[in-house]
């Protein structure tokens, strides 16, 4: 049955074979003969079960009252336990009592409860810890003894699960009042001319106005901010994207070097239209201007200490240390990360959660990056988007990646997340694709505003010592490659490394990413500055050929090679490729599912989480093609599998593009899937094609 790669091995829609070097060239994965399986015409009726049931749910229309009412309603049923009658089973235990959202009602939930799952409990390790959910836990029968769970122990079970960045409650109270204040922002931002009256949403004459962009500094409480309304930030609904703009002094200072003088018929220059002049440092402008951080004069003596040309001179004073705190520190000083040589997990949308980043981990990644997340809902004080920015302990080069469309936003954000979280570097997104983000004047929208980017990147490394760095494409449509005429720019405005993703925004995720640009960038670059290059590395010769071919690029970003298949990084350590089997595979599933727990919970709304999110990887995962079936090695990021059987019958599962067999595989690991469940992968990254890509 077994036949050489120079046979025939597969056969086209006119009954001839093709050989394996036929198949590559029309990026058709050239897998062995025997392996090979014809592609059903439809769907088999399982699917069509799952796709009739979602069109189904999907006609059905409801008004928001009526989706209110049932979201209430569903908290009162008896499967929707309070949590804090879960973890006590003690009724009495809710301060709330009777006016509680929840139910209260134990032999309502045991009646309707799901079986527990196999295994043990993720929060109990044998030492008397507490397992924080309670009679809700789905391995609740493996707790050694019921009830009783107290704080402390629910503490305990958070402190071993050694997750950093956990969202501080009083500054999302402060956020959702606009109450948060941000005085290094606000000082860089008037310093670079980008703070203006109409970024003040207080009411009041032009002399109130001109008092608070005065006082950009404020002296801050132990949260860092004090009662007063702080400057706003664009403004968005839940989703992050869709919503009316505030105006603010971005939106009317933005790219001014851009503006045209024809707008001025008269000829003259208006400070609007007027460039952007070079930024003094925080340190020259707070000590040259004989004022503090809180806006005071400064004694003469104490001006010729804090002078740069008098740094040299010994400090005796110690009331100098609380203005010396807040002075920014030189470039040359700040802390720099050397990316040479490192496996570089990108940050990846919904798929990137820090469960899929502990296993990337476990399995050779050297840098981590969170999920971007929008700076407006950041400022917003959005929980959801702020669990963006959760790290575990093993991240131990680990950075987050925000997105925002205007100066102010993003430099505030900054801010914000230099005071809240613990991160190794800042990246800036300046090269996401997708619509909604595009058409609001963030992602790729910002490589037609050059006057932009370097307002953004200038403001927000000027505030704090992280590093900052950006990630771009090549330009906004094909052909159109801009990102070389910035590059030494980019790293003059303040940035520590760029990442060139070798695509347009035009293109998306199609065609394969134009190398070639990207080490032509990095040779442009100064020699200091880092280039980071992202595109198609999908083995440990892709690795090897795009570092061999630059060596001026410091690393390679790995995104899609790494959600296909997260062994990639092991393949690269070790030079290799892994024929891995499909046992192994299930193993590191397992793994991310008991990361999972963890991170989500054990209960049942925390086993959904799960599943949604594994499901989505799964969408991926099943385009990988076992090494031992390929005629050829090893497998393109392009390649379209045929519809093939595996060497056993779970590889076989793996292996297929069906969300059904998704599914059956998550029912291995969490258990039977509720009554009316479904599912339809949430990327459709292609859409090269589409009028409004250009």
């Amino acid at each position: 049955m077994t036949e050489s790669a120079t046979e025939l091995a597969d056969v086209s829609n006119n009954g001839t074979y093709q050989t394996p070097e036929q198949l590559v060239a029309k990026s058709i994965a050239p897998v062995k003969k025997e392996f090979l399986r014809p592609r059903p015409s439809a769907r088999t009726d399982q699917n069509d079960t799952v796709s009739d049931t979602k069109s189904a749910v999907a006609k059905e229309k409801k008004s928001k009252r009526q989706l209110k009412r049932e979201r209430l309603q569903e908290k009162k049923s008896g499967l929707h336990l309070c949590p804090q009658v879960a973890k006590t089973e003690d009724v009495s235990s809710c301060r709330y009592g009777d006016k509680c959202r929840l139910s209260h009602d134990l032999e309502a939930y045991n009646a309707q409860k799901p079986d527990d799952l196999e295994g043990q409990c993720p929060f109990k390790n044998g030492e008397g810890e507490w397992c924080p959910y309670g009679l809700a836990c789905r391995f609740y029968g493996t707790h050694d003894v019921k009830g009783g769970n107290t704080t402390d122990t629910v503490n305990n079970s958070r402190d071993r699960n050694s997750e950093m960045n956990v969202f501080n409650k009083d500054v999302q109270k402060l956020l959702w009042k606009n109450k948060m204040k941000f005085p290094k922002a606000d000082a860089v931002l008037k310093s670079l001319g980008l703070l203006g009256p109409n970024s003040f949403k207080k009411k009041g004459d032009d002399e109130d106005v001109d008092k608070a962009c005065e006082n950009d500094s404020h002296a801050t409480n132990e949260n860092g901010c004090d009662g007063e309304v702080a400057t706003d930030s664009h403004a968005t609904n839940g989703n992050g994207c869709d919503g009316e703009v505030v105006i603010d002094a971005a939106n009317k200072l933005d790219c001014t070097s851009e503006m045209s003088t024809e707008d001025n018929t008269d000829g003259t220059t208006t400070d609007e239209n007027r460039p952007v002049k070079k930024a003094k440092s925080y340190v020259e402008e707070k000590c040259c201007s004989g004022e503090d951080a809180n806006g005071t004069s400064i004694p003469d003596k104490d001006l010729e200490a804090g002078c740069p040309e008098t740094e040299s001179k010994a400090i005796a004073d110690d009331t100098l240390t609380e203005r010396d705190e807040c002075l920014k520190t030189h470039p040359r000083e700040k802390k720099l990360i050397d990316f040479r040589g490192k496996l570089y997990l990108a940050p990846l949308t919904t798929v990137g959660n820090l469960p899929f980043r502990r296993v990337c981990k476990v399995l050779g990644a050297d840098i981590t990056c969170g999920e971007m997340a929008m700076c407006t809902n950041l400022l917003q004080g959005q929980a959801s988007e702020w669990a963006l920015l959760r790290r575990h302990s093993s991240e131990d080069l680990f950075g987050v990646q925000i997105c925002g469309a205007y100066s102010d936003t993003v430099a505030r954000t900054v801010e914000l997340i230099d005071q809240e979280c613990t991160v190794d570097f800042i990246d800036i997104n300046m090269g996401c694709p997708i619509d909604i983000v595009v058409t609001k004047g963030a992602g790729s929208a910002l490589l037609n505003k050059p006057m932009r980017m370097k307002s953004i990147v200038n403001s927000s490394s000027s505030i704090v010592d992280t590093p900052i760095t950006v990630k771009v494409r090549t330009g906004f449509l094909e052909g159109r490659n801009r990102i070389h005429s910035l590059i030494a720019d980019i790293g003059s405005w303040g940035a520590n490394a760029v990442t060139i993703h070798g695509r347009s925004r035009q293109q998306r995720y199609s065609k394969l990413a134009d190398w070639d640009y990207i080490n032509q960038c990095a040779r442009q670059a100064p020699e200091s500055f880092q280039v980071l290059g992202n595109g198609d590395i999908f083995s440990y010769t892709d690795w090897n050929k795009q570092k061999s071919d630059c060596p001026e690029l410091s690393t390679c970003m790995i995104a899609r090679g790494a959600l296909i298949k997260p062994w990639i990084f092991t393949e690269i350590k070790e030079q290799r490729h892994w024929d891995i089997r499909s046992g192994e595979r299930l193993d590191i599933l397992k793994e991310y599912v008991q990361f999972g727990f963890e991170h989500w919970g054990s209960d049942t709304k925390g086993v959904e989480a799960i599943r949604h999110f594994l499901l989505e990887w799964l969408s991926y995962t099943c385009r990988y093609i076992p090494v031992g079936l390929l005629d050829v090695i090893p497998q393109k990021i392009n390649w379209r599998s045929p519809s093939y059987y595996g060497r056993d019958d779970l590889e076989t599962l793996m292996a297929s593009d069906s969300a059904a067999d998704w599914i059956r595989i998550s029912e291995m690991l969490l258990g039977k899937v509720p009554d009316g469940f479904t599912f339809s992968p949430k990327h459709k990254s292609n859409a090269y094609d589409r009028a409004e890509n250009g």
